[in-house]
C-alpha cells in the first residue's frame, strides 16, 4: 500500500513537473511573439515635393508604426524640395522618435529635402544621385503691397529659415555653420563621392531595401483618393488635402526644378 502511494506521488510530481514545463513554454513563446512585433522594422518611399500634405502624410504613417511597435525606420528619399517649415519640422519630428532612423538618397534630393536627409543615423546613397544646396526663396502672390516692416519682417523670417538649414546640415557635415552657407550661397551640386567626403551620406550603395518587406510609398496627389489600407492594417496615405502653405507669402520656400530644352 505505501508502494502504491509512493508511486502515485511520484506519478503526480512528475504531472506537475511537464505541467509546469510547458507552462513556462508557452510564456517563452509569447514573449518572443512580443519581441518580434516591438522590433518592427518599417520602410517608406518619400517620392514627392516637401509640402504640409506630404508632410502630414509621412506623420501620420509613422505614427500607426510607432503604434505598432516600430523600433527602426528606413526613409527612401527623392524630394526637389518644398516648404522650409514643413521640411524643418519633418527633420525634428524623426530626430525626436525614440528609434533608429536611417535615410537614403535613391535619385535626387535637393533644397530642403536636404534636411531631412540629414536626419537619419546612417545616411545612405545610391551610385547615381545628387544633393543640391541653394538659398532660400519667398514667393509673393497677386498684388501684393508691403510697407518698410513687413519687408524686414519677411526677410527676418526668411534669413533665420537658411540659418536653421545651415545649422542642421552642419551637424552633420565636417564643415562649419559659415561654411555651410558659402555652399548654399554658391548653389552647390554634390554627387555621392563627394557627399560622402564630406560627411553628408555614410554609405553609397546600390541596394535599398530587402526582398519582401512592406514598403509605404508616399506621392504628391491633389486629387483626394481617400486611404488605401496595406496588408496587416498599414495605412497609405494618397491625396490627403491639406491648406497649401505656398498660397501665402510668409511661407519660405527651397525648390530646384531641372528642366531638359
Amino acid at each position: 500500500m505505501k508502494l502504491q502511494k509512493h508511486a502515485f506521488q511520484k506519478d503526480n510530481d512528475i504531472f506537475v513537473y511537464i505541467f509546469e514545463s510547458i507552462h513556462i513554454f508557452c510564456i517563452f513563446v509569447v514573449q518572443i511573439k512580443r519581441l518580434k512585433i516591438n522590433n518592427m522594422v518599417g520602410y517608406i518611399k518619400y517620392y514627392a515635393p516637401v509640402t504640409a500634405n506630404t508632410a502630414i502624410q509621412l506623420q501620420q504613417i509613422v505614427e500607426q508604426m510607432l503604434r505598432q511597435g516600430l523600433t527602426s525606420l528606413h526613409l527612401l528619399l527623392s524630394t526637389p524640395g518644398g516648404s522650409v517649415h514643413d521640411g524643418i519640422s519633418i527633420y525634428n519630428f524623426l530626430k525626436g522618435l525614440p528609434i533608429e532612423v536611417n535615410t537614403y538618397n535613391f535619385g535626387s534630393v535637393d533644397s530642403i529635402g536636404v534636411v531631412i536627409f540629414c536626419a537619419g543615423k546612417n545616411r545612405y546613397s545610391v551610385p547615381h544621385a545628387r544633393f543640391l544646396l541653394h538659398p532660400v526663396s519667398m514667393q509673393m502672390i497677386g498684388n501684393q503691397a508691403f510697407d518698410e516692416p513687413s519687408i524686414a519682417e519677411r526677410l527676418n523670417a526668411l534669413k533665420a529659415d537658411q540659418s536653421n538649414i545651415a545649422k542642421v546640415i552642419s551637424s552633420t557635415i565636417n564643415k562649419s555653420v559659415d561654411d555651410v552657407q558659402k555652399l548654399i550661397h554658391a548653389r552647390t551640386s554634390l554627387e555621392p563621392e563627394r557627399a560622402q567626403k564630406e560627411g553628408l551620406v555614410t554609405e553609397i550603395k546600390s541596394s535599398l531595401l530587402p526582398a519582401g518587406v512592406n514598403l509605404i510609398s508616399i506621392y504628391d496627389n491633389p486629387m483626394p483618393q481617400g486611404i488605401q489600407m496595406m496588408p496587416g492594417g498599414m495605412p497609405v496615405f494618397r491625396g490627403f488635402s491639406v491648406p497649401d502653405p505656398q498660397s501665402q507669402s510668409t511661407i519660405t520656400n527651397s525648390y530646384t526644378t531641372i528642366m531638359s530644352l
